[in-house]
Protein backbone atom coordinates (compact mmCIF):
# COMPACT_ATOMS: atom_id res chain seq x y z
CA UNK A 1 0.00 0.00 0.00
CA UNK A 2 2.73 2.66 1.26
CA UNK A 3 6.54 2.22 -0.05
CA UNK A 4 8.92 4.74 0.82
CA UNK A 5 12.40 4.80 -0.71
CA UNK A 6 15.26 6.56 0.59
CA UNK A 7 13.41 9.23 1.18
CA UNK A 8 14.87 12.97 2.26
CA UNK A 9 13.54 16.40 2.97
CA UNK A 10 15.25 19.48 3.61
CA UNK A 11 13.56 22.77 4.54
CA UNK A 12 15.61 25.93 3.09
CA UNK A 13 16.40 28.51 4.78
CA UNK A 14 19.44 30.86 6.16
CA UNK A 15 20.45 27.65 7.99
CA UNK A 16 19.20 24.76 5.63
CA UNK A 17 17.22 21.86 8.11
CA UNK A 18 17.43 18.30 6.77
CA UNK A 19 14.59 16.76 8.50
CA UNK A 20 14.20 13.44 6.70
CA UNK A 21 17.65 11.46 6.11
CA UNK A 22 16.90 8.32 4.00
CA UNK A 23 13.58 7.15 5.28
CA UNK A 24 12.79 3.18 3.86
CA UNK A 25 9.30 1.95 5.06
CA UNK A 26 7.10 -0.53 3.47
CA UNK A 27 3.30 -0.47 5.38
CA UNK A 28 1.20 -3.30 3.82
CA UNK A 29 -2.32 -2.83 3.34
CA UNK A 30 -4.25 -3.59 5.93
CA UNK A 31 -1.99 -2.83 8.41
CA UNK A 32 -2.27 -0.82 12.07
CA UNK A 33 1.10 1.28 12.02
CA UNK A 34 2.53 3.87 15.13
CA UNK A 35 5.18 6.44 14.43
CA UNK A 36 7.28 7.55 17.34
CA UNK A 37 9.77 10.46 18.14
CA UNK A 38 10.45 13.08 19.97
CA UNK A 39 9.87 16.43 18.85
CA UNK A 40 11.99 17.60 15.89
CA UNK A 41 12.62 14.07 15.16
CA UNK A 42 10.55 14.43 11.93
CA UNK A 43 7.55 12.15 12.32
CA UNK A 44 5.19 14.91 11.23
CA UNK A 45 6.98 15.66 8.25
CA UNK A 46 7.58 12.39 7.21
CA UNK A 47 3.16 11.70 7.55
CA UNK A 48 3.01 15.29 5.99
CA UNK A 49 4.81 13.40 2.52
CA UNK A 50 2.57 10.24 3.45
CA UNK A 51 -0.65 12.40 3.02
CA UNK A 52 0.84 13.91 0.32
CA UNK A 53 0.50 17.48 1.62
CA UNK A 54 4.39 18.03 1.65
CA UNK A 55 6.57 17.10 -0.83
CA UNK A 56 10.18 15.42 -0.44
CA UNK A 57 13.37 16.39 -2.26
CA UNK A 58 15.05 12.88 -3.09
CA UNK A 59 14.08 8.91 -2.91
CA UNK A 60 10.53 7.32 -4.16
CA UNK A 61 7.11 7.40 -2.60
CA UNK A 62 4.98 4.38 -3.99
CA UNK A 63 0.93 4.97 -3.08
CA UNK A 64 -1.05 1.88 -4.09
CA UNK A 65 1.64 1.02 -6.87
CA UNK A 66 1.30 4.62 -8.21
CA UNK A 67 4.64 6.85 -7.59
CA UNK A 68 3.63 10.16 -5.94
CA UNK A 69 5.82 12.62 -7.17
CA UNK A 70 5.61 16.17 -8.20
CA UNK A 71 1.89 15.77 -9.09
CA UNK A 72 -0.09 19.01 -9.79
CA UNK A 73 -2.04 20.64 -6.83
CA UNK A 74 -5.10 18.93 -8.70
CA UNK A 75 -3.87 15.32 -9.02
CA UNK A 76 -2.58 15.77 -5.12
CA UNK A 77 -5.72 16.88 -4.33
CA UNK A 78 -7.95 14.06 -6.22
CA UNK A 79 -5.41 11.43 -4.67
CA UNK A 80 -6.21 12.99 -1.29
CA UNK A 81 -9.75 13.22 -1.46
CA UNK A 82 -9.73 9.14 -2.74
CA UNK A 83 -7.12 7.27 -0.72
CA UNK A 84 -6.89 9.19 2.41
CA UNK A 85 -8.71 10.60 5.76
CA UNK A 86 -7.24 12.79 7.90
CA UNK A 87 -7.44 13.49 11.56
CA UNK A 88 -5.61 15.83 13.49
CA UNK A 89 -4.54 16.49 17.09
CA UNK A 90 -6.17 19.98 17.20
CA UNK A 91 -9.38 18.49 15.58
CA UNK A 92 -9.73 21.00 12.33
CA UNK A 93 -13.22 21.80 12.72
CA UNK A 94 -14.84 24.36 11.60
CA UNK A 95 -16.21 26.65 14.21
CA UNK A 96 -19.18 27.77 12.28
CA UNK A 97 -20.39 24.91 11.08
CA UNK A 98 -22.62 22.45 13.26
CA UNK A 99 -21.43 19.05 13.42
CA UNK A 100 -23.10 17.35 10.35
CA UNK A 101 -21.35 20.39 8.19
CA UNK A 102 -18.23 19.85 8.82
CA UNK A 103 -18.50 15.89 8.28
CA UNK A 104 -19.93 16.54 5.24
CA UNK A 105 -17.17 19.29 3.95
CA UNK A 106 -15.06 16.20 1.99
CA UNK A 107 -17.95 15.28 -0.09
CA UNK A 108 -18.66 18.90 -1.14
CA UNK A 109 -15.27 19.19 -2.54
CA UNK A 110 -16.13 15.85 -4.19
CA UNK A 111 -18.97 18.22 -6.01
CA UNK A 112 -21.64 15.60 -4.02
CA UNK A 113 -24.80 17.33 -3.91
CA UNK A 114 -26.19 18.86 -0.47
CA UNK A 115 -29.06 17.01 0.55
CA UNK A 116 -26.72 13.57 -0.15
CA UNK A 117 -23.85 14.47 1.77
CA UNK A 118 -25.62 15.34 4.90
CA UNK A 119 -27.43 12.37 5.09
CA UNK A 120 -24.30 10.58 4.74
CA UNK A 121 -22.93 12.85 7.00
CA UNK A 122 -25.52 11.76 9.83
CA UNK A 123 -25.08 8.16 9.23
CA UNK A 124 -21.57 8.80 10.19
CA UNK A 125 -21.97 10.49 13.10
CA UNK A 126 -24.74 7.91 14.31
CA UNK A 127 -22.23 5.00 13.66
CA UNK A 128 -19.82 7.48 16.22
CA UNK A 129 -22.62 7.87 18.88
CA UNK A 130 -23.25 11.64 17.98
CA UNK A 131 -26.61 11.21 16.30
CA UNK A 132 -27.94 14.14 18.93
CA UNK A 133 -25.67 16.14 18.22
CA UNK A 134 -25.33 16.57 14.66
CA UNK A 135 -26.58 19.85 14.89
CA UNK A 136 -24.01 21.09 17.55
CA UNK A 137 -21.47 23.38 16.60
CA UNK A 138 -17.61 22.57 17.91
CA UNK A 139 -17.77 24.87 20.71
CA UNK A 140 -20.84 23.44 22.13
CA UNK A 141 -19.02 19.50 22.14
CA UNK A 142 -16.38 17.73 24.26
CA UNK A 143 -12.79 17.48 23.02
CA UNK A 144 -13.90 13.64 22.80
CA UNK A 145 -16.66 14.27 20.77
CA UNK A 146 -15.17 16.77 18.29
CA UNK A 147 -12.72 13.72 17.79
CA UNK A 148 -14.92 11.75 16.83
CA UNK A 149 -16.80 14.38 14.36
CA UNK A 150 -12.94 14.74 13.25
CA UNK A 151 -13.10 10.41 12.77
CA UNK A 152 -16.58 10.85 10.96
CA UNK A 153 -15.29 13.53 8.54
CA UNK A 154 -12.19 11.39 7.83
CA UNK A 155 -14.43 8.40 7.23
CA UNK A 156 -16.83 10.07 4.96
CA UNK A 157 -15.10 9.40 1.54
CA UNK A 158 -14.82 5.78 2.51
CA UNK A 159 -10.86 6.41 2.07
CA UNK A 160 -8.25 3.36 2.11
CA UNK A 161 -6.08 4.67 4.07
CA UNK A 162 -6.04 6.78 7.82
CA UNK A 163 -3.22 8.94 8.79
CA UNK A 164 -3.73 9.93 12.36
CA UNK A 165 -1.75 13.40 13.96
CA UNK A 166 -1.31 12.99 17.91
CA UNK A 167 -5.66 12.12 17.45
CA UNK A 168 -5.30 11.35 21.83
CA UNK A 169 -3.02 14.75 21.94
CA UNK A 170 -5.32 16.79 23.52
CA UNK A 171 -8.32 14.04 24.79
CA UNK A 172 -7.82 12.69 29.03
CA UNK A 173 -6.48 9.41 29.85
CA UNK A 174 -10.47 7.82 29.23
CA UNK A 175 -11.11 9.46 26.14
CA UNK A 176 -8.13 8.76 24.40
CA UNK A 177 -8.48 4.96 25.15
CA UNK A 178 -12.26 5.36 23.56
CA UNK A 179 -11.12 6.94 20.60
CA UNK A 180 -8.07 4.16 20.14
CA UNK A 181 -11.05 1.52 20.17
CA UNK A 182 -12.66 3.49 17.53
CA UNK A 183 -9.19 3.34 15.15
CA UNK A 184 -8.89 -0.74 16.27
CA UNK A 185 -12.24 -1.01 14.82
CA UNK A 186 -11.27 0.44 11.99
CA UNK A 187 -8.77 -1.62 11.29
CA UNK A 188 -10.25 -4.88 12.08
CA UNK A 189 -12.97 -3.84 9.06
CA UNK A 190 -9.87 -3.74 6.79
CA UNK A 191 -8.31 0.29 6.81
CA UNK A 192 -4.52 0.86 6.66
CA UNK A 193 -3.79 3.18 9.31
CA UNK A 194 -0.66 5.08 10.18
CA UNK A 195 -0.89 7.09 13.98
CA UNK A 196 1.81 9.77 14.78
CA UNK A 197 2.38 9.70 18.27
CA UNK A 198 4.42 10.47 20.78
CA UNK A 199 2.97 8.60 23.66
CA UNK A 200 3.87 4.90 24.01
CA UNK A 201 0.30 3.96 25.58
CA UNK A 202 -1.40 4.78 22.02
CA UNK A 203 1.76 3.15 19.92
CA UNK A 204 1.54 -0.09 21.91
CA UNK A 205 -1.73 -0.57 20.54
CA UNK A 206 -1.19 -0.71 17.30
CA UNK A 207 0.50 -3.66 15.22
CA UNK A 208 4.17 -2.09 14.95
CA UNK A 209 5.39 0.72 16.00
CA UNK A 210 8.17 2.68 13.87
CA UNK A 211 10.29 4.38 15.87
CA UNK A 212 12.25 7.30 14.32
CA UNK A 213 14.77 10.18 15.40
CA UNK A 214 17.11 12.67 13.84
CA UNK A 215 15.21 11.83 10.77
CA UNK A 216 16.04 8.09 10.44
CA UNK A 217 14.19 4.93 11.61
CA UNK A 218 15.91 3.84 14.48
CA UNK A 219 14.01 0.84 14.92
CA UNK A 220 11.02 -1.13 14.02
CA UNK A 221 9.05 -2.88 16.51
CA UNK A 222 6.23 -5.53 15.59
CA UNK A 223 3.33 -5.61 18.46
CA UNK A 224 2.75 -9.69 18.92
CA UNK A 225 -0.73 -9.09 20.70
CA UNK A 226 -1.90 -5.25 20.93
CA UNK A 227 -5.35 -5.99 22.44
CA UNK A 228 -3.41 -7.51 25.54
CA UNK A 229 -0.51 -5.26 26.86
CA UNK A 230 2.14 -3.16 25.17
CA UNK A 231 4.75 -5.23 26.15
CA UNK A 232 4.49 -8.42 24.30
CA UNK A 233 6.80 -6.81 20.91
CA UNK A 234 9.10 -8.76 19.05
CA UNK A 235 11.99 -6.19 17.68
CA UNK A 236 13.41 -5.85 14.32
CA UNK A 237 16.58 -3.75 14.08
CA UNK A 238 16.85 -1.28 11.27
Amino acid sequence: MIRLTNIHKTYQGAQPLHVLKGINLHIKKGEFVAVMGASGSGKSTLLNILGILDSYDEGEYMLAGTPIRNLSETRAADYRNRMIGFIFQSFNLISFKNAVENVALPLFYQGVGRRKRNQLALEYLDRLGLKDWAHHYPGELSGGQKQRVAIARALITQPQIILADEPTGALDSQTSLEVMEILKDLHRQGLTIVVVTHESGVAYQTEKIVHIKDGVIERIEENLNPDANPFGIKTQMK
